[in-house]
């Protein structure tokens, strides 16, 4: 096996051992969260499903961009929350509960909602473009429904193994992860860099900030769900985007590039957010305690 398919391969590992870390903290009640709160659904689904892809629209309409980067952004806008996403949302201080739910519905519903964005992207933009519901259903049954069931098994029928396994068995997947998309960042460095220009970074800048701003304001009173709303509504799969664009823009070489741009300019802009929600979230920890 040489590196070109031992390297995708140790970083969707270290996604599948991501989620089934995650889960081994998480039970039933925490993915069906959501489900039972219909009016949270509804807001979640407005923000991501709805105001981000008009977003998308309106950038792509009013910058100059490369047509791969259009693309990319486009294609993120209808895609579902990634799998790792939770575990950064309740470090910064977002409800664990809320943050599973919304993986899981987000994934459940993107195999209707992702298509049916697409078609109507499509559509918007006289093109025709479409992703089969099985392409999406694959994706998201392997990042995030098997591993997330197979973790919440565990932790119902040996917590307490569950419990002592979850803190390494996340940190060995981070590792993984991180040294698994150093060579992959390495390698597609120059077509990243040939992207900037244009109004590029401040295009991709506006789609993270209005995510962030859409999620908060729709995240309701809770400040725990304000946080996992904002992240939920910025951060999208990079999967599922590069393979909604690999099936409808296969001359396009350069979107993954673009999708790896968004993912750097995304940790950049999201930082103050998170360091914001962290601060708050601390004083009212302390505020409490005393």
């Amino acid at each position: 096996m040489d590196l070109a398919t031992l390297i995708p391969l140790a970083l969707k590992t270290s996604i599948v051992f991501i989620v089934f870390g995650l889960a081994l903290n998480a039970n039933l009640n925490d993915a069906l969260y959501l489900f039972r709160r219909p009016r949270e659904l509804v807001c979640s689904l407005l923000s991501m499903n709805v105001i981000m892809p008009l977003c998308a629209a309106a950038i792509a309409a009013i910058f100059e961009l490369h047509p791969a980067v259009k693309i990319a952004l486009l294609m993120l806008a209808v895609s579902p929350v990634p799998p790792i996403l939770p575990k950064k949302e309740i470090k910064a201080g977002g409800g664990s509960s809320y943050a599973f739910g919304l993986l899981v519905a987000a994934a459940l519903l993107a195999i209707v909602v992702v298509p049916l964005s697409v078609e109507l992207l499509g559509r918007t933009f006289e093109k025709t473009i479409h992703i089969a519901p099985a392409t999406v259903a694959q994706l998201v049954l392997t990042t995030v429904f098997l591993p997330l069931a197979a973790g919440i098994a565990v932790r119902h029928f040996a917590p307490a193994f569950a419990e002592r396994i979850a803190k390494p068995m996340s940190l060995a997947a981070m590792v993984l992860l991180v040294i698994s998309a150093l060579p992959i960042l390495f390698t597609a460095w120059p077509a990243i860099t040939s992207l900037i220009g244009n109004g590029t970074i401040l295009a991709i800048a506006a789609f993270v900030f209005v995510g962030l701003a859409a999620g908060h304001l729709l995240g309701g009173p809770d400040p725990e769900d304000r946080t996992v709303l904002a992240l939920s509504t910025a951060s999208r799969h990079p999967g599922v985007a590069m393979a909604i664009a690999s099936a409808n823009f296969p001359g396009q070489k350069l979107v993954p590039a673009a999708v790896l741009l968004y993912l750097i300019v995304n940790a950049v802009v999201s930082l103050p957010y998170l360091n914001w929600r962290k601060r708050q979230r601390a004083g009212i920890v302390a505020a409490v305690g005393t």
